[in-house]
């Protein structure tokens, strides 16, 4: 038990998806934290629809959004009164089988992660904390905490740090995480309760009380709020019970409380990490980037890091790549984090900011604005491929290289479907692989037999056009389904060239 591949320190979302994944890909694993039993109180909601699209890689997504509550529209209220609807069905058609938001609780989703990890055979090793760690000539020697008080010295050839934003492993490897913390204190209540805003919707007040969402839950009744407190209620946030909550933005949106299932208070920060790596630790999610609330961004983030960084420690673990592959994980992630963290910043600042014009242009511009945006089909679509991380792509970075069609390398590769088929079928395997639409030639397909390389080819159909693919190309695709290569040659060279330049035997490790 002391000795894995890969040491997970934490088992929030990012570090079991991290673990799932590795261990789906044959990689040993171990997995710790601190605390004894899994969240019951967490804050997280949102699955976004491209960490749907990936977990179709676990065979998780039906899961989710079984368990989970789709959410319809979310209603916009100014003092007591809704004034703006932006329905939210199908507002992604078109572009992804997951065209809806999805609520499913943090605890709830990681439970399910537990359960499928425990499939492997891997279990949370609770009650263990890492001490510190130090990192020998092929790996890291990690100082533990057991349950029963004793030490035990583990050693594993990487680290993921997935601790959270006050990570031990950030701090051991001394890297800076700049940036602040927002003066507003949050309070967030699970709870049981009626009225208007119990209709199965997200329900937002824009009035100048303090702010309050309400988000839906499944199951009759049931939602998370989220809300501020602000002037000295905010000084004494430690103490500060339901009931000393402020009623009047829960008046306005007219909530009925019945019972209150737990309540807590936290401060809302926004840091990015200087680094995502030192040598063989990485920091991923809350460890290494955190931000407001807005948007439902940060678990998804996080189970982002995680998916990015699995394939490529799994490929250099099993011979597959080189070590420098590794170096491409700091580089696709932190910029991501970085603009994230920008973006969230400027929409809390918007919904948060307390003063007389800031009332004005959330009580009177913004109800006015929403519909009008809402009835155009392009603005709906840029604000589902925003918020659903569609977008989030790593054009210009090492991985990623040419154009076919409107398709870059480091984009998402676009979903297409139609009354044939869907060209997203093959991702569910954890390879990489090649997608032709049209014809290719002869040479692509003996080189790619050869190498043990899968191949789809497929019938060149509108639908492929309509999503911006080109025609007769290919595109090489990584374990993580982004584009790799983007080509309208048919010439296997290409592949062949881009695989020695990075160190990589794509037929390696891969189940």
């Amino acid at each position: 038990m002391n000795r894995s591949d890969v040491l997970i320190v934490g088992a929030g979302p990012t570090g079991l998806v991290l673990a799932l994944w590795l261990s789906k890909l044959g990689i040993v694993v171990r997995i710790i934290d601190k605390t004894s039993a899994p969240g019951t109180t967490s804050r997280a909601l949102a699955v976004q629809a491209r960490t749907l699209e990936l977990y179709r890689q676990l065979d998780l997504s039906n899961a989710v959004v079984q368990k989970g509550h789709r959410v319809d529209a979310a209603n916009f209220w100014v003092k007591g009164e809704p004034v703006a609807r932006l329905p939210l069905t199908g507002i992604g058609e078109g572009l992804t089988p997951y065209a809806f938001l999805e609520m499913l609780p943090q605890d709830e989703h990681e439970q399910l992660l537990i359960e499928r990890l425990e499939g492997f055979g891997i279990k949370v090793e609770r009650s263990t904390e890492l001490e510190g760690f130090e990192e020998t000539g092929d790996g890291i020697s990690a100082r533990l905490r057991l349950h029963d008080g004793q030490q035990e010295i583990c050693q594993a050839c990487y680290l993921a740090g997935c601790d959270g934003a006050r990570s031990i492993v950030r701090k051991t490897l001394d890297t800076g995480f700049p940036g602040g913390t927002y003066q507003q204190v949050f309070y967030v209540a699970d709870v049981q309760a009626h009225g208007p805003t119990f209709n199965g919707e997200l329900h937002l007040d824009l009035d100048e009380a303090d702010f309050l969402a309400v988000f839906p839950l499944a199951g009759e009744g049931r939602a998370r709020l989220i809300g501020t407190v602000r002037d000295e209620r905010a000084d004494r946030a430690e103490t500060l019970g339901f009931a000393d909550v402020s009623s009047r933005a829960i008046e306005h949106l007219k909530v009925q409380i019945e019972q209150v299932n737990w309540f807590s208070t936290y401060r809302v920060h926004h840091r990015v990490a200087d680094h995502f790596r030192n040598g063989r630790a990485f920091l991923l999610g809350d460890a290494a980037h955190v931000h407001s609330p807005a948007g439902g961004q940060g678990m998804n983030t996080g189970i982002g890091d995680a998916i990015n960084l699995a394939w490529k420690l799994a490929a250099v673990l099993s011979g597959g790549a080189t070590a420098t592959l590794l170096d491409t994980y700091e580089t696709e992630r932190i910029t991501f984090a970085r603009k994230l963290v920008a973006t969230t910043d400027r929409v809390f600042t918007f919904v948060t900011a307390e003063g007389r014009m800031a009332d004005l242009l959330r009580t009177r511009l913004a109800p006015f604005l929403i519909p009008k945006m809402a009835s155009f089909e392009t603005s709906r679509e840029f604000l589902f491929r925003t918020v659903s991380q569609i977008t989030l792509n790593y054009r210009g970075t090492a991985l990623s290289t040419g154009v076919a069609g409107h398709v870059h390398g480091g984009d998402r590769l676009p979903w297409a479907h139609d009354g044939e088929g869907d060209n997203f079928e093959s991702l569910k395997c954890l390879t990489w692989q090649v997608h032709v639409y049209g014809d290719t030639s002869d040479e692509m397909i003996a080189w790619c037999h050869e190498h043990h390389l899968p191949l789809h080819v497929f019938d060149w159909r509108p639908a492929f056009e309509a999503a911006g693919l080109g025609r007769n190309g290919f595109y090489l695709l990584r374990p993580d389904t982004y584009v790799a290569i983007a080509d309208s040659s048919a010439d296997p060279k290409v592949i062949e060239r881009y695989f020695k330049e990075h160190g990589i035997r794509p037929f390696f490790g891969s189940p």
